[in-house]
């Protein structure tokens, strides 16, 4: 297991260390995954490596678990009306889309939101790419993710008008699971988020992955080198800048290359996988009806 480096004093370091202690002596761990997708891994929890000096709970793999298809925020703010992202992907051919998304909390300076603009438009592929406000320079203020977003001002010049024949671009939100699961999208770049890994893995869908903080960049190294069903970026040491050369030469290679046609055949394969995981006799079928004896036991 990784031994992270943290500061002292940021609040994840407390997090990290209350975790730390308490897992030895809990009654057991449910964990959103399922064997076939990180089965090393697995493995070295199950053998009691993770925790050497000390019996290992008992450990239930219990996934994947995500959202439904559907567009749950909205139904949620009473606004049943279909996103326009999805009748915009109706049109588009299959899998020709790429989606880029990095999640609740990913932003990105303007200097880099204008490079991977940039990279999109050099690519020659079609795009739907969910844009947040970059983070604010006073660090007392929070990241304003559902403020307005001016696009004319984030986006290079005559970028929207040069792309909009083959991309779109949204603003702050778009309805990811049921994105990821239309026939369209052939794609998805990513921050590397556990949950939107494991809603690209049900839906079948290649990674590029662009790990932005947390134990994303741990996540990048299962999905580049271990599953083997994304891409990895090319980040700056100092800074994790991307230039828009690595954003246009990553979405070419997923989309168009030999290795992006391999990755696509191991994420339908996963798919597959993931599926049979909550079938009758599936491992996290099993797994959850061991858990619920434990509790009935209880």
């Amino acid at each position: 297991m990784p031994q992270p480096l943290l500061n002292r004093d940021d609040p994840a370091y407390d997090d990290m260390l209350y975790f730390s202690e308490l897992l030895p002596k809990s009654d057991g761990l449910v964990i959103n995954t399922f064997d076939d997708l990180e089965p090393i891994a697995l493995k070295t929890i199950r053998e009691g490596t993770c925790i050497p000096n000390g019996p290992t709970p008992s450990v239930y793999y219990i996934g994947p678990l995500i959202a439904d298809t559907g567009e749950d925020e909205s139904n949620i703010a009473g606004n049943k009306a279909r996103h326009g992202c999805l009748s915009w992907l109706d049109t588009q051919p299959s899998q020709s889309v790429v989606f880029l998304c990095f999640g609740s909390k990913g932003t990105f300076s303007p200097a880099q939101m204008k490079e991977i603009a940039n990279g999109l438009e050099r690519s020659g592929k079609r795009f739907l790419w969910v844009v947040k406000n970059p983070p604010s320079t006073d660090k007392s203020k929070p990241i304003a993710v559902t403020a307005d977003v001016d696009l004319n001002v984030l986006m290079p010049k005559g970028f929207l008008e040069r792309t909009k024949d083959r991309g779109m671009v949204v603003k702050s939100w778009a309805p990811q699971v049921a994105v990821l699961n239309h026939p369209s999208v052939g794609g998805f770049v990513t921050h590397c988020g556990w949950n939107s890994m494991l809603e690209a893995v049900v839906a079948g869908v290649p990674m590029v992955a662009w790990p932005l903080y947390a134990e994303q960049h741990l996540n990048k190294a299962a999905l580049v080198e271990v599953m083997k069903m994304a891409i990895g970026v090319e980040q700056r040491d100092e800074d994790m800048f991307v230039s828009g050369a690595e954003v246009e030469g990553r979405v070419r290679e997923l989309m168009e290359c030999e290795e992006g046609r391999e990755l696509r055949e191991r994420s339908r394969k996963m798919r597959e996988m993931a599926l049979a995981a909550w079938k009758d006799g599936g491992s996290s079928t099993t797994a959850l009806a061991k858990l619920a004896d434990v509790w009935n036991q209880d």
